[in-house]
């Protein structure tokens, strides 16, 4: 049985969620814009899904647009937001995010660029934290919008988004953030932004089903045209998506209070790790982390990078699943944009793993992992 440490990648279904949707694949099937009996039982399971995601952010359920997932979530607050500032505020035309935000986030920033916005990428410091002092100098009253993520994918680190969310707002500036990571791992309030950006397959949901928080009163154009979601998301609900949503967020609001054994199980593993491998390096270590999120930079003793790739594998092999960044950018040559932007060589950031644990890990499997590392140090290091 394989030993899964990817998930923040993705989670596992839950079986509680696996169980509130099922009667909606089969037997509740209507669609809930039909008018009759079984459209409005479908309508209702969806307004008690949106109450429950809702609920672990803060929110009030009116304030949700059911989404395709995550990245959708960001692409229509960002571009709904910035094409309704073009029409009423002509003066904002430029938007500020970080280097190390999710891939899809930065390819929507990039394409803006092309498009004539003015873009600013704020650096971080060696742990992966932007400045706020940085961004309190670069974000004028031109500035329309700041976008920064709640937490970190690759490393885990929680970002300043109050901080970010004041600054932005002092200047009559809107405020976006990704809470995909955070969310059901650490508290979120939906208080401190006018869009919010969620997932439900991180947290033990099903994937192809996101949400994006809208304050009232902010900006907001559709990205995808149609009468459902209050006109602000076109296209048949996706029922047993949402429902399995709601039945995740009331779990991980429950299951919040757990993170305490989550924090445990990762530090014995930080620690194990560090303990059995010289040189073994934690990145992003002196910085707040999410609760599952180690990511380790694995060298010989003299700080010599290893073959990140080549230790992944040979985990695999033993049953072992970790990953060496974002899921979504896997694949490539290119080192973690994340790790690079935090000040690390190509070679370093190419020597790092993440491990990411979910509230099924066991302290049998973390310790599991740790076995296999001096063997797989010997052949790596000392071969």
């Amino acid at each position: 049985m394989t030993i899964y440490l990817d998930n923040n990648a993705t989670t596992a279904l839950a079986p509680e969620v696996r169980e509130a949707i099922l009667p909606h694949l089969f037997g509740e099937f209507a669609n809930p814009s039909s008018p009759h009996g079984p459209g409005m039982a479908a309508r209702r399971a969806v307004g008690e899904a949106r109450a429950q995601i809702a609920a672990l952010i803060g929110a009030k359920p009116a304030d949700l647009v059911m989404t395709g997932g995550a990245t959708e979530a960001t692409h229509t607050a960002i571009l709904g937001a910035l094409r309704t500032l073009e029409e009423t505020e002509h003066t904002r035309s430029h938007i500020v995010t970080t280097a190390v935000e999710h891939p899809a986030t930065l390819a929507l920033f990039e394409d803006l660029r092309q498009q004539g916005w003015r873009v600013t990428i704020l650096p971080v410091d060696a742990d992966g934290v932007p400045s706020l002092a940085a961004l309190g100098a670069v974000v004028t009253e031109r500035t329309a919008l700041v976008s920064m993520m709640w937490a970190n994918n690759e490393t885990g680190v929680l970002m300043p988004v109050a901080g970010a969310s004041a600054i932005a707002h002092a200047h009559g500036a809107l405020f976006h953030t990704d809470a995909v990571q955070a969310a059901g791992r650490v508290p979120v309030d939906c208080g401190i932004a006018d869009y919010l950006t969620l997932s439900a397959h991180k947290m033990h949901g099903p994937k192809g089903i996101g949400a994006l928080y809208v304050r009232k009163g902010a900006p907001f154009r559709p990205l995808i045209h149609g009468h459902q979601e209050r006109r602000r998301r076109g296209g048949t609900e996706n029922v047993p998506g949402i429902v399995g949503f709601g039945a995740a967020a009331s779990l991980a609001d429950l299951w919040m209070d757990e993170n305490g054994l989550t924090v445990f199980l990762r530090d014995r593993l930080e620690s194990g790790v560090l303990a059995r491998w010289p040189g073994a390096r934690v990145n992003g270590a002196g910085a707040a982390r999410l609760p599952n999120t180690t990511n380790i930079r694995f060298s010989d003793a003299k700080g010599r990078p290893v073959d990140a790739e080549e230790l992944l594998i040979r985990l695999d092999r033993a049953g072992i699943a970790v990953s060496m960044g974002a899921a979504c950018s896997s694949g490539g040559n290119e080192p973690s944009h994340v790790l690079t932007a935090m000040g690390l060589t190509g070679a370093e950031a190419a020597a790092s793993l993440r491990f990411s644990l979910s509230r099924y890990t066991t302290a049998a499997e973390v310790d599991a992992v740790l076995s296999e590392l001096p063997a797989l140090h010997a052949r790596l290091v000392t071969a």
